[in-house]
């Protein structure tokens, strides 16, 4: 039988199985996290391997819900429901540490009408005037009370603040209404430079399809996980009536074959991505690029 938990470290890794992680992936299934550090000490060939042996499919942030499918061992398999996926109709789908979630029962975090979405690219949350958890760019949690200063808000360890500077109070039912092309590429421009990480979900690291994936749940708009999932979604749209925040889909074998790549039209056949691994999010001329003989379809989301 499936139980609700909730994620009690700014940002829990879903890896493929149990034997995924690594000896330099130990600050990543470790509770507390070490974030930051685990990004730091691995190297670039490192980072690439979490792909190319395909260790590690998503990222779910702190304060998210995942549902648990079956335990084993210290692992929790898992899917989750905000981050759809043709991989599992209940939600994207993978193993995470049982000392990263906390179980639903057990925490004071409460679905109300209003939330506080972060709007820095990291920001802190504090217990008094105490920094006591870095988190991430769109992580949500409910409100409590809000001052000109200081937003309080339910975490799965209780109350705390956050600066109001580095998030807002949004209503999930106004959220969606108030989106266009300009401002999803104004939202993405934010993390420019910031180092592509695969499986990436955050602030501290996206990849090409979190990327898209997070900037549109910035505006209450939920699209699919994956790249080649988001490519059989939202409305078509002509390579000749590109605007602004239409998702662009790159595929093998000119096009014809599977999706690998999403980037985001920055206007002027350009294009505003996540790229590979070495590499930060960056803007770059589409017909200069190795994706443009790649070119697949384009999809409007908002």
């Amino acid at each position: 039988m499936s139980r609700e938990y909730i994620v009690r470290v700014p940002v829990a890794t879903i890896w493929t199985n149990p034997e995924a992680p690594r000896k330099i992936d130990e600050k990543a299934v470790s509770y507390p996290l070490e974030m930051k550090d685990w990004l730091k000490e691995m190297t670039t060939e490192e980072r690439r391997l979490l792909c190319d042996n395909n260790l590690v499919q998503s990222q779910v942030l702190y304060g998210q819900q995942v549902t648990v499918k079956e335990e084993k061992g210290e692992w929790f398999h898992v899917l989750v429901p905000e981050q759809p996926s043709s991989k599992d109709d209940g939600g994207y789908p993978g193993w995470l540490p049982k000392n990263q979630v906390i179980s639903r029962e057990k925490t004071d975090v409460t679905d109300t009408t209003a939330s506080v979405a972060v709007t820095a690219q990291t920001a802190w949350l504090y217990e008094g005037t105490e920094p006591v958890l870095e988190v991430s760019f769109q992580t949500r949690l409910p409100l409590v009370n809000e001052t000109e200063d200081w937003i309080t808000v339910k975490t799965p360890d209780g109350d705390r603040l956050i600066k109001a500077a580095d998030a807002e109070v949004i209503d999930s039912q106004e959220e969606s209404e108030n989106v266009n092309g300009e401002k999803l590429v104004e939202t993405g421009a934010a993390f420019l430079g910031l180092q592509y990480l695969w499986g990436g979900m955050s602030g501290f690291g996206f990849d090409c399809s979190g990327f898209t994936y997070t900037i549109h749940r910035t505006f209450g708009i939920t699209i699919p996980r994956d790249a080649s999932d988001q490519a059989r979604q939202g409305e078509l749209v002509e390579r000749a009536s590109l605007k602004k925040g239409d998702c662009l889909y790159f595929a093998k074998e000119e096009g014809q074959g599977r999706v690998y790549h999403v980037g985001m039209y920055y206007g002027d056949n350009k294009m505003i991505h996540a790229p590979s691994t070495g590499k930060g999010i960056e803007v770059v001329e589409i017909g200069t690029t190795k994706y443009d003989k790649d070119y697949c379809t384009a999809r409007r989301f908002w």
